[in-house]
């Protein structure tokens, strides 16, 4: 893949983005070193939070936790093979598939299947574990939205993709689902026929619905879009919602105020769903995140939802092939900045957790695979 860099003009001058082939990481055996550590350290540490006899970790409610550890254990650059902790975390996903195909207990299903649903294609070279994948991908598809008439957008919610079948819609499960069937598709790569005949997700209407969550007044026309520096280009969770507290709470409006890990989530599902580089809702986020680039928070947010912006962050970053972030503050090496930032708060037994509870990140079990994918992406750039 070819590198390139993020850039974000100095202040006082419009955001822009210019990509660079001649700008590559040099490799850095020494951060490569410590990042496998970190690694390792938690790998360890989860392994102990793994139900001997059913193979879950986290809680057995949400599969979504061990589909998370499993893709950690087949992501560690020194493993080969599917080792007897990833073995086991996979039988326990094959078991918690319904026959509808989800892969849930009694609630969540988009959310759980779709994060199994990536975990599975990882071994999908077994047989059984092929159809159980192309069960779940079925799922994931039927859990886009679509309100009244089919194919139109009778609801700002229309096209995307919730926890249920129900709205409202959101950017965070919209991006999972897109991300599950990115990688599913290979699953169908040597079958054409049986291809065409499968469910097929409306992949502009989810554009739709993503552009609709992003401050961008050219290709969002909703009347909270907003222009001014601190939000256009960036996300919010859904339409007209964001996760950000108001910044005037006795207006009693809602916020809609961009945040990062949204930023991240968009831009990841607009490469999942294969727009291009230069589209401007491309361009706008990439400027919005190179201003508000941060490994100390999740900015526009603080440190709610912090590792789930850490793994989201380096996931986008290197999907996206980038190696520098260009910031108005310089070019920042973000490989390093976060690995270097992990380090430091990981814990002596290996784990992670975040003090700030919001979105259950007082898990160590949840907060540790966060960790442990995004230095998994880290290393991949080594």
């Amino acid at each position: 893949m070819k590198r390139h860099t993020f850039f974000c003009a100095v202040a006082g001058v419009a955001a822009s983005l210019a990509f660079s082939g001649a700008a590559v990481a040099e490799p850095d055996e020494s951060l490569r070193n410590e990042v496998q550590a970190a690694i390792n350290k938690g790998l360890k540490y989860l392994a102990t939070k793994q139900d001997a006899a059913k193979g879950f970790v986290g809680s057995e409610d949400h599969p979504a936790l061990t589909a998370l550890y499993a893709m950690a254990l087949m992501g560690n650059p020194e493993t080969k093979g599917v080792t007897p902790e990833a073995r086991k975390a996979y039988d326990f996903l094959l078991a918690s598939q319904k026959e509808d195909g989800g892969i849930y207990k009694t609630s969540l299903p988009n959310y759980n299947t779709s994060l199994s649903l990536t975990a599975l294609t990882l071994v999908a070279d077994e047989p059984k574990v092929r159809e159980a994948a192309l069960k779940a991908r079925r799922l994931v598809i039927k859990g886009q939205y679509d309100e009244g008439k089919p194919g139109e957008m009778d609801s700002p919610y229309d096209g995307g993709v919730g926890y249920g079948s129900k709205p409202p819609t959101d950017m965070s499960n919209t991006h999972f689902a897109l991300e599950a069937l990115y990688h599913s598709k290979k699953l169908l790569a040597d079958d054409p026929d049986r291809a065409k005949a499968e469910p097929q997700l409306n992949y502009a209407a989810a554009i739709d619905f993503v552009s609709r969550c992003q401050h961008l007044a050219a290709t969002n026309k909703s009347s909270w879009v907003s222009e001014d520096a601190k939000n256009k280009g960036g996300f919010v969770y859904r339409p007209g919602e964001s996760k950000v507290a108001p910044e005037d709470p006795a207006s009693g409006k809602p916020s809609v105020r961009s945040y990062a890990s949204m930023g991240y989530a968009g831009l990841l599902s607009f490469i999942y769903a294969d727009i291009k580089p230069g589209d401007p809702r491309v361009k706008s986020v990439k400027e919005w995140l190179a201003a508000n680039y941060s490994v100390t928070e999740n900015p526009g947010i603080g440190s709610e939802g912090l590792y789930y912006y850490y793994h989201t962050m380096a996931k986008a970053l290197n999907t996206a092939g980038m190696d520098f972030v260009e910031t108005p503050q310089g070019r920042k090496n973000w490989r390093a900045d976060l690995a270097k930032q992990l380090f430091n708060l990981q814990h002596e037994d290996g784990s992670w957790a975040n003090e700030n509870g919001r979105w259950m990140e007082k898990d160590s079990v949840l907060v540790t695979t966060y960790a442990v994918l995004a230095l998994e992406h880290i290393i991949r750039g080594l």
